[in-house]
């Protein structure tokens, strides 16, 4: 017998008894569809975290800090500098090595006051940090002279020298436009203060530093009301161009944040606060890590929250699965029960077929392809249905973000990917052929005399 014959009679034979088909059906619809829901919320859950994540950083980066001295004694601590990176470079799986510099500045504008937080890095990594810019640019290569980007919330921790006064006392923001007006920034902090605020019997007053007049180069765009965005508390600037410029201003002294020889003097190479290691895939990071922190350094990187949560998701996915599992048992064993009353009411057509000469394989073919048939159909059903309660509870996830009950991450807290629904609905055929599989075989096996002869 062809496959076309059997496939056509398999389908036709099912629709005789449509009332039946239809329950057997049904049962599957709610089987498949309680799995990849159930399968979906779990993934959905996942990729929020991710997502989550991602928002503090990239997932593949390690940062790298100098070891903590308990003991106060700076004589043996491994500094972050040019041999470290070039060592940490050596790596395999390492892509690049950023260096960052911070330290705190003085912004001045008319009678108001910034006493920002200044973080200078390649001009490569500001680009990676992937902040949207609200006006002007990100800090180039290509830029003669130091600039500025400023963080969308900088201009908030503006306030009024005389009398204290800012956005977080008022709720205003100052009148200050951060691209076009000039903002003196006053990189020696320590002789300002003591400067504006001298202390009795301490001598000849501090002389005020210099102030410089640093261009903007861009500002952060503003995330929408309720919402955050990365590293809006920073003032970014190309390390290539402040450390000459902090060299010139300090001179022979000591620029803040850099230690210092016994004698008081500055060192020749400037020593950084952090190292971003690139690394080309998240499962190489925690090797990475590792031999960072058998160097003597600490290190940490987001690898290691992922690692601990995926874990714990894996558990999630699996209990939500199982429970979407149980109704696709109880309708495998529906289909079961369907194609063995399917047996009973068609005996004879069977022991006709045997004593024409159709071979036994394709009595249990035409069996087996009535149960993938069921499964076939109800797969299909169940998918659209399941794609259709996935939307359902992304809306309603999203109407509760509006009334401040965001989760973190994506809104999308089910999340049916291709290859789910493919797998999906091979596995409900799968379930219609393994379940129809003993009412085949009983088929093949009954004799076919008896069964002409059976009323």
């Amino acid at each position: 017998m062809k496959f076309l014959d059997l496939l056509r009679m398999s389908s036709s034979n099912l629709w005789k008894r449509k009332v039946r088909t239809i329950l057997t059906v049904l049962g599957v619809v709610i089987g498949v569809a309680s799995i990849v829901v159930m399968i979906s919320l779990g993934l959905g859950l996942s990729r929020s975290l991710m997502e989550e994540y991602e928002s503090y950083g990239s997932l593949t980066e390690i940062t790298v800090y100098e070891p903590y001295s308990y003991d106060g004694n700076d004589k043996d601590v491994k500094r972050l500098d040019e041999e470290l990176i070039a060592t940490i470079k050596s790596i395999e799986h390492v892509e690049d090595v950023y260096p960052v510099l911070q330290m705190s500045a003085i912004a001045r504008y008319g009678a108001y006051e910034n006493y920002m937080n200044l973080r200078a890095m390649p001009v490569d990594a500001i680009a990676n940090l992937g902040m949207e810019v609200g006006e002007g640019e990100l800090p180039s290569a290509a830029d003669e002279e130091l600039k500025f980007f400023y963080g969308y919330q900088v201009l908030q921790d503006f306030s009024n020298a005389k009398t204290g006064a800012g956005y977080w006392q008022t709720g205003e923001l100052p009148d200050i436009d951060m691209m076009n007006d000039p903002i003196f920034i006053i990189f020696d902090t320590s002789a300002y203060w003591q400067s504006q605020y001298p202390q009795e019997g301490e001598g000849q007053p501090v002389k005020p530093p210099k102030k410089y007049l640093i261009e903007a180069c861009g500002v952060q765009l503003t995330p929408p009301e309720g919402e955050y965005a990365m590293y809006g508390w920073y003032t970014f600037c190309d390390i290539e161009k402040l450390i000459p410029e902090l060299k010139k201003v300090f001179k022979n002294k000591v620029i803040p944040g850099q230690p210092s020889t016994k004698t008081g003097k500055p060192y020749k190479e400037i020593f950084y606060n952090q190292l971003l290691v690139q690394v080309d895939e998240l499962d190489n990071v925690t090797d990475i890590q590792t031999q960072i922190t058998d160097m003597g350094y600490e290190a940490n990187s987001n690898a290691e929250w992922i690692e601990s949560n995926q874990k714990t998701m894996g558990y999630v996915q699996a209990v939500l699965g199982g429970i979407g599992a149980v109704s696709l048992f109880v309708a495998a064993i529906g289909i079961t029960n369907t194609m063995m009353m399917s047996i009973y009411e068609r005996t004879k057509e069977i022991g006709v077929m045997k004593v024409l000469g159709c071979d036994l394989r394709n009595i249990r073919s035409l069996f087996l392809m009535e149960a993938g048939f069921i499964g076939f159909i109800g797969g299909v059903i169940g998918l659209i249905l399941s794609y259709l309660i996935s939307a359902v509870i992304n809306k309603v996830a999203a109407g509760a973000g509006n009334g401040g009950m965001m989760i973190s991450g994506s809104s999308s807290i089910s999340y049916i990917p291709l290859w789910l629904a493919g797998l999906s609905l091979i596995f409900a055929v799968m379930v219609g052929m393994v379940a129809g599989f003993f009412p085949a075989l009983r088929a093949m096996k009954l004799s076919p005399l008896a069964a002409i002869h059976t009323e």
